[in-house]
C-alpha cells in the first residue's frame, strides 16, 4: 500500500492514518507531497487528482483501488487488518471510539483555526492570547480535557480505550498543537499528552518533521547566501 501525505510539520490530516499505520505495524509506503507543490498544473497535483478527484492529501492506494479522507482510510485498515485491533473489541466500547473519532473529524474547528499544526514551533504567547480572547477555542480546550479525562478514567490508560486505536491516532496531532501553544491541562490530561509523545509512532513523525524544517531552512539560508 501507498500513502501519500503532505508535509508532517503541518499536515494534521496525514499524520491520522500515519500515526495509526506506524503504531500498528501496517506495512505502507509513503509518498511525500509537499504543501506548496499543489500548485494547479505541477506534478503532484497531477499525481494525487490520479487517485482522489478532490486532489487532496491523505490518500490511500491499495493496487487498484484508492481511498482517501482519514477517516475512511482507517475504516480501510480496520476491516483490512482486523487482527490489528484498531477499534476496541466490545461493541459499546467500540460505539463511543467511533463517536469520538467523529467529533475529531467534523469538529474543533475553533482550535484548527486559531491552533494551526506546527511541530516546530513553540508559541505559548500566542495560546494565551487565543485562549484569553476566543471563547470558543477555550470551550473546545474545556472539552478535550473533559472528554479526555472521562475516557482514561473509564479505561484506566494508558490510552483513552486502554491500548492504542484510531481514536489515539485522531487526537494525535491535536496533542502536537497543546505542546506547540503551550496550552495548560491537568495532570492527567498531561500525563496523556506525554504518552502519546512517547509513542515511537509520534516520535518518528516529530524527527521526521524537524528534519523537513532543517532541510527548508537550508533551502531558505541557500537561496539567500546566493541572492
Amino acid at each position: 500500500m501507498k500513502l501519500y501525505i503532505g508535509n508532517k510539520n503541518y499536515s494534521s490530516w496525514s499524520m491520522r492514518p500515519w500515526v495509526l499505520f506506524t503504531e500498528t505495524g501496517i506495512p505502507f509506503e509513503e509518498v511525500v507531497v509537499r504543501f506548496d507543490s499543489f500548485d494547479p498544473g505541477s506534478k503532484f497535483k497531477t499525481e494525487i487528482l490520479k487517485h482522489n478527484p478532490v486532489g487532496k492529501v491523505p490518500v490511500l492506494v491499495d493496487g487498484d483501488l484508492a481511498v482517501w479522507d482519514s477517516l475512511a482510510i482507517a475504516e480501510y485498515a480496520a476491516e483490512k487488518f482486523p487482527e490489528k485491533n484498531l477499534w476496541p473489541a466490545d461493541p459499546k466500547r467500540r460505539a463511543r471510539a467511533r463517536s469520538v473519532t467523529a467529533e475529531m473529524h467534523s469538529g474543533f474547528n475553533g482550535v484548527r483555526n486559531h491552533f494551526g499544526m506546527n511541530i516546530e514551533a513553540r508559541l505559548p504567547e500566542v495560546g494565551a492570547k487565543v485562549l484569553a480572547e476566543q471563547p470558543d477555542v477555550r470551550k473546545e480546550v474545556d472539552r478535550l480535557v473533559s472528554m479526555w479525562t472521562s475516557l482514561l478514567a473509564e479505561s484506566g490508560g494508558p490510552m483513552l480505550f486502554g491500548d492504542f486505536t484510531i481514536a489515539d491516532a485522531f487526537y494525535a496531532p491535536v496533542v502536537t498543537r497543546l505542546v506547540t501553544y503551550g496550552v495548560p491541562v491537568p495532570p492527567v490530561v498531561q500525563g496523556y499528552v506525554d504518552r502519546v509523545l512517547a509513542l515511537r509512532s509520534l516520535s518518528a513523525w516529530r524527527r521526521d518533521a524537524l528534519a523537513e524544517q532543517d532541510f527548508l531552512q537550508f533551502e531558505e539560508n541557500y537561496r539567500t547566501s546566493r541572492a
